[in-house]
């Protein structure tokens, strides 16, 4: 009986070990996002905590890291060290195409999108008190422009090629990361910064509550020219009302963050991804402000400057998306 019940047990351990995942079979994948205060970082620890609640099913175990933003993202993909990672779509067209930041590197033609997930105005926020009222009025002024690799400071830099400045037109141009610009910006360090973002942002709320902040119109000429000649720009207002200081609508302009791959990634993979996203789809749009409005078949559409990849394209099809 004793033995009887040894092969009991045994049979039954392996059966367990065949119907579950072991370690030797995760699949680990790693999201890179953007710094701590900016909606990268909660966007991709959603994304993974969604793919990781499903895990005993498909085998892939998500990691969302804290990185410089946009470009960092597109480069580590580039370099095979990250699978996934969240970039402004106006990057990922300069990435794909090997345009602007990118021209050095060439083309990335395995660059891949997985979905949009919501749009980000190019936000400009300026002291009450610097004379700042719109955007030309930065030349001349202390601004932080983003540190180097991240989404804002891209965007900002092609607007300033369009307005023919550089960084000698300010006062002071800083580099500083987006969790360190709004207590810049209190403490008068700077007289405004920039911010490529989704609304509502805690940042900027920070920055409108601990001090007197404005946000400020871009709309200027050359941003109807950059919309016109480039797909991955759109026009888009900021409402007012969201931030302490602001009551009217801010005009401007902007991209999609867009969720983004290589062709190297294996198609489970990808598939499983977008799976867990899209069937907690309620989930995920409660877990940022910034997503309440979002639509599936938005995301499938916009900010797409590289083709999807193969595995989102499975699961679109599959549930009749595409």
């Amino acid at each position: 009986m004793k033995c009887i019940s040894r092969i009991i047990i045994c049979c039954t351990f392996t059966l367990t070990l065949a119907s579950s995942p072991s370690s030797a079979e995760q699949q680990f994948v790693t999201v890179g996002t953007g710094g701590m205060t900016s909606i990268y970082y909660p966007t991709g620890r959603a994304i993974c905590g969604l793919v990781n609640k499903s895990r005993k099913e498909h085998g892939v175990h998500c990691l969302a890291e804290s990185t410089g933003g946009s470009v960092y993202n597109l480069n580590t993909i580039a370099s095979g060290e990250f699978d996934m990672g969240i970039a402004q779509s106006d990057l990922l067209n300069h990435a794909y195409n090997g345009t602007s930041k990118f021209k050095k590197e060439g083309p990335n033609t395995k660059l891949r999108t997985i979905f949009s997930i919501y749009p980000e105005p190019f936000t400009v926020v300026a002291r009450s008190d610097s004379g700042i009222k719109d955007f030309k009025d930065l030349k001349g002024k202390r601004v932080n422009i983003g540190n180097p690799g991240s989404g804002q400071r891209g965007t900002m830099e092609a607007l300033m090629d369009a307005v023919n400045w550089t960084n000698a037109d300010f006062k002071l141009a800083l580099e500083l990361r987006s969790s360190e610009q709004s207590k810049a910006l209190c403490e008068n360090k700077v007289d405004a910064m920039v911010f490529t973002v989704g609304h509502p942002n805690q940042s900027i709320k920070e920055a409108s509550t601990l001090c007197d902040a404005v946000m400020v119109s871009v709309e200027v000429p050359e941003v109807d020219k950059l919309v016109a000649e480039n797909e991955y720009y759109r026009k888009a207002i900021v409402p007012g009302g969201m931030y302490r200081g602001t009551d009217t609508d801010i005009p401007t302009f902007g991209v999609d963050a867009t969720l983004v791959s290589s062709s190297d990634v294996p198609v489970d993979i990808i598939y499983n991804v977008v799976k867990a996203v899209f069937e907690n789809f309620d989930q995920f749009r409660k877990s940022e402000p910034a997503f309440a409005n979002l639509k599936k078949e938005d995301m499938i559409k916009n900010g797409l400057s590289a083709p999807l990849h193969d595995g989102a394209v499975k699961y679109y099809r599959e549930v009749g998306l595409m």
